[in-house]
């Protein structure tokens, strides 16, 4: 009884070695499978095209949203359109000059939030929605050929989920967007004082919905789909490089304001390029991350370890087998009897 009991911790210890072990390999075979994939389908060429065309809806897309947040801010209450006023430009002092935001931005928000014409928000909405499901086909595309099923989906199919998706996005960030740049202040005069402790949440619930709308952008962008959950964890890595490279973004930019730029009056429109860039390759890298997780652990099929599936595609796809010199008719070598004819006929 002693002797077993004994035995038993190190029974433990050799199985949790065991399980940590499996662990990493798998968890090495998934990360050398998704930088495969990512050099396979050149993951920073589409992450440009991306974020160019991303860069080009950037505009229209911002008005339509402004003009909607205009029309709505007032059911909000009073004061929501100053504030989304005031934190409009705000952002956009970080990555414009004064002047330009004083000259330029700063008439434009306030015409279309405070007076809410009908004329530029129509035209502006029309201009988004054709820019804007632009870029997000294109996502929708790179995305596809992330997860190997580029080119499976039509044109006109993909144009219209681009369109639909991208409509339903306008309208629901028309909503969303005072939420978003009021925080929890807004929330703290719209709530009654029994559930403040709800502020709390703020964050974390900004945080799920974005990891969910990253989650179902990719679910709906495949033409071949699995389950919902399972493109979470692309979604969540998605999220982390978005923050990193944020944070990396603005570190630069802060260390280099004060300085002549080469590039002159282009430099702020370089650096949101920059940051829509590394936007985009952070959603192609969490697909890839999707992408590599089917190849390792399909839902239907083989139900061989990821090891044992990646040595396996490493082998030619025909075998082909080495010659055998005993064999007859093997290659460098003919038939005994063919070779006898041919020492007679010499």
């Amino acid at each position: 009884m002693s002797s077993g009991t004994s035995s038993t911790p190190w029974v433990l210890a050799r199985l949790r070695a065991l399980w940590r072990s499996r662990v990493l390999l798998s968890l090495w075979a998934l990360t050398r499978e998704t930088v495969s994939i990512c050099l396979r389908y050149r993951v920073t060429g589409l992450a440009s095209e991306a974020g160019f065309f991303a860069l080009l809806s950037l505009p229209p897309m911002v008005l339509g949203l402004v003009g909607g947040a205009g029309y709505l801010g007032g059911a909000l209450g009073p004061g929501t359109v100053d504030r989304v006023s005031a934190q409009l430009e705000a952002m956009a002092e970080r990555v414009f000059t004064a002047q330009t935001v004083a000259s330029q931005i700063t008439p434009t928000i306030q015409d279309v939030l405070a007076r809410g014409r009908l004329d530029i928000i129509s035209i502006a909405f029309v201009l988004s929605l054709w820019s804007g499901s632009r870029v997000l086909n294109v996502f929708i595309d790179t995305i596809s050929i992330m997860y190997g099923q580029g080119g499976e989906r039509g044109i006109v199919r993909t144009r219209a989920l681009s369109f639909s998706l991208y409509t339903a996005a306008v309208l629901v960030g028309a909503v969303v967007l005072p939420l978003v740049l009021l925080g929890p202040a807004i929330l703290n005069d719209l709530l009654p004082a029994k559930v403040d402790f709800l502020l709390n949440l703020y964050w974390p619930v900004v945080t799920l919905l974005t990891v969910c709308s990253v989650a179902s952008l990719f679910h709906v962008a495949t033409p071949r789909r699995t389950s919902w959950r399972r493109d979470v964890p692309g979604a969540v890595l998605t999220l982390v490089i978005w923050v990193l490279a944020s944070f990396v973004v603005r570190k630069v930019i802060g260390a280099s304001v004060g300085g002549t730029s080469i590039y002159g009056p282009l430099a702020a429109t370089i650096v949101v390029l920059i940051w829509l860039y590394f936007l985009a390759i952070a959603v192609l890298i969490g697909a890839a991350l999707n992408a590599a997780s089917r190849e390792l652990w399909p839902v239907r099929g083989d139900s061989r370890s990821p090891l044992v599936r990646l040595d396996r595609r490493r082998r030619p796809l025909t075998p082909v087998p080495e010659p055998d010199d005993e064999m007859p008719g093997a290659a460098g070598s003919a038939p005994t009897g063919m070779r006898s004819e041919a020492r007679k006929t010499r």
